[in-house]
């Protein structure tokens, strides 16, 4: 079961309480997916598969907000997009 973060808002060892809750997760899926006959290599190719979509999806997301931020900041400023 995962555990309600202690603290909702930013703080310094957020990202450790963050990989705390998911390693149960992650070894669930690694444990079902080698219960399947996946090698371990074919595991851990995917596990970092699945690293490097995350991680394009967090860039992606962070160069919409800047657009986004600039677009609200033109609009404040009474300039036409």
């Amino acid at each position: 079961m995962i555990q309600q973060p202690r603290h909702q808002s930013d703080y310094a060892d957020r990202d450790i309480d963050c990989q705390e809750a998911m390693e149960p997760g992650f070894q669930a899926i690694v444990d079902c997916m080698l219960e399947a006959g996946w090698a371990r290599g074919e595991v851990m190719r995917s596990l970092r598969q699945l690293i490097a979509a995350d991680n394009m999806a967090q860039k992606e997301s962070a160069r919409l907000e800047a657009q986004l931020a600039i677009a609200r900041a033109m609009i404040r400023a009474g300039r036409a997009l």
